[in-house]
């Protein structure tokens, strides 16, 4: 399953297009420190870098390279709300804990454009969200989650796009409505994460990177094992979602992998890409199984959405992508396609993000199914506040329940393959 997540990464438009740093060292020998951080990703990081500017001391321990995993890999969509409906949230958590909810997934939206302004961290970010309908029945969804969120959860920044206006924003004949939304966007998460990771090395952050961890041990201090050290620490933080392995049996069941997979054509022209979209927003549909795509500053068509349940890389991906992007837009049968790539994002079972505590000094963060461009750093703010002695909004998220996916270890992986097939056909019927 990695060799092939490996070899799609390497063929990465971000892993192209960013500037990364010499490799920093491996865990070498014990050290102390008050937390330490298991994962290199944006959860992880934001957890580092706020952690670090209350003043705690910081070990962050990375298996492979800072933002290798979906943190460097995804979308690049930064999106209001969460991947599953409001109605999770407020059958876990009533009205008001669904509110509140709700407004801090505003807040990790805001938080990414106060660290792009405090960090100056050039990483391409472009205002503006479309979620489009492909034909009426979906339209009807897209209008009741417009009213619901303008009219219940008071969010302003919405606009309802009718089918006659369509056009007027994106250059398809697959869309039939759309919602915009001016305060998301889109940005190139690789250049963010690392840049994040130059903000947490700068105030204080020990950044360690090919050092997975082997064993975990719990109590006061917990000891955190590699394969050439260990860190004794106060709070442990564990951030590594699909890529944890053992280290936490106890929800290990409770989130899938799942691949998704992303092409980026050769440049267009400037004054082509900009006909495509509308002031260049990001865009997704609201299928299930859905597909999402942006341009990009240098002017490629970025277009995502081919995803794998089962962990095996799909056949003919560069070929099948393609494919799915002229049904979008049959005005680039002529543009090749110059990179494909893709990795395993976490899934839960009702698609809410799953925070939580193994014990009272070990948290964990994982399930953002989707979304943990802008949740994850969400995830490492309430991380820390939790540490620091004030976890009323942690323990909020932590009162979602979860379930593990069913099937048990042989037979949940062709339980959520048949699932998702169904999904697919609904979408399509």
């Amino acid at each position: 399953m990695f060799r092939q997540d490996d070899q799609l990464n390497h063929r990465s438009y971000y892993e192209a297009t960013a500037l990364r740093d010499a490799a920093k060292p491996a865990l070498q020998g014990r050290i102390t420190t008050d937390v330490c951080v298991v994962g290199g990703g944006l959860a992880g990081l934001s957890a580092a870098l706020e952690l670090a500017q209350r003043g705690y001391s910081v070990a962050l321990l990375e298996a492979r390279r800072i933002g290798w995993g979906a943190s460097g890999r995804n979308g690049g969509q930064i999106i209001a709300g969460y991947a599953c409906d409001n109605d999770v949230f407020e059958q876990a958590l009533g009205a008001e804990g669904a509110q509140t909810a709700w407004q801090m997934s505003i807040e990790a939206i805001q938080l990414i454009r106060q660290r792009i302004d405090t960090y100056q961290i050039d990483c391409d970010f472009t205002p503006g969200h479309l979620t489009v309908s492909t034909r009426p029945k979906k339209t009807d969804a897209l209008r009741a989650g417009f009213e619901l969120l303008s009219q219940r959860y008071h969010y302003p920044h919405l606009t309802f796009i009718e089918p006659g206006q369509i056009r007027d924003w994106i250059d398809s004949p697959r869309y039939h409505a759309a919602i915009f939304d001016s305060q998301s966007g889109h940005l190139h998460p690789l250049k963010y994460t690392l840049g994040l990771a130059a903000a947490a090395e700068g105030h204080g952050v020990q950044l360690f990177e090919h050092s997975p961890v082997t064993h975990l041990q719990g109590g006061e201090p917990a000891t955190i094992s590699t394969s050439q050290g260990a860190v004794q620490a106060r709070f442990v933080v564990l951030a590594g979602n699909v890529y944890l392995g053992k280290l936490a049996p106890s929800i290990e069941s409770r989130i899938m992998p799942v691949g998704t997979y992303i092409i980026a054509t050769e440049p267009l022209t400037p004054a082509q890409a900009d006909t495509l979209i509308k002031d260049r927003v990001a865009v997704c549909d609201n299928n299930f199984v859905l597909d999402y795509f942006r341009t990009t500053r240098d002017h490629r068509m970025l277009f995502g959405g081919r995803v794998s349940y089962s962990t095996l890389t799909p056949a003919n991906l560069p070929e099948v992508m393609r494919g799915n992007m002229l049904q979008t837009f049959p005005q680039l049968h002529d543009t090749p396609v110059a990179y494909c790539w893709g990795g395993f994002v976490d899934i839960s079972m009702n698609r809410a993000p799953d925070f939580g505590r193994l014990t009272p000094n070990i948290y964990y963060l994982q399930g953002f199914s989707g979304h943990g461009l802008a949740v994850a750093g969400l995830a490492g703010r309430l991380a820390t506040e939790a540490i620091a002695g004030q976890a009323e909004r942690f323990d909020l998220m932590a009162r979602i329940r979860h379930r593990p996916f069913p099937g048990g270890k042989l037979l949940r992986t062709p339980a959520l393959v048949l699932g998702m097939w169904y999904y697919g056909l609904r979408d399509r019927l």
